[in-house]
């Protein structure tokens, strides 16, 4: 087992903190500040955004939806969306499985 308080964790704006990774998936600690956002953009993998602190707003599928700590998104591979904080925000993102089919770390060698 292991265990994390990401609430205490020393996380750098614009510097995601990998917690775990594996074949199964990934875990990622994101501290966004204030009006400051994850531009439009898409994963290979699913991804669940949980705020931990702060508030985001997340755009995709065609809405807009705000959440504050305990707020939970689920997107689907290659979902076009967008993250931005309306507050100081830290995320926690989990994406599975990693690399997700398509990814670039799963080219093969020419």
């Amino acid at each position: 087992m292991q265990t994390w308080d990401v609430r205490s964790l020393d996380v750098e704006p614009h510097s995601p903190k990998v917690l775990h990774s594996n074949d199964e998936g990934r875990t990622i600690v994101i501290n966004l500040p204030g009006g400051e956002e994850l531009g439009e953009h898409e994963v290979h993998e699913r991804s669940w955004v949980v705020v931990v602190d702060g508030e985001i707003e997340i755009e995709g599928a065609g809405e807009t939806v705000k959440g504050g700590p305990g707020f939970l998104a689920h997107i689907d591979p290659k979902e076009l969306n967008e993250i931005r904080a309306v507050s100081d925000a830290r995320l926690i993102m989990v994406l599975a499985p990693w690399p997700g089919e398509g990814h670039p770390s799963q080219k093969s060698p020419a």
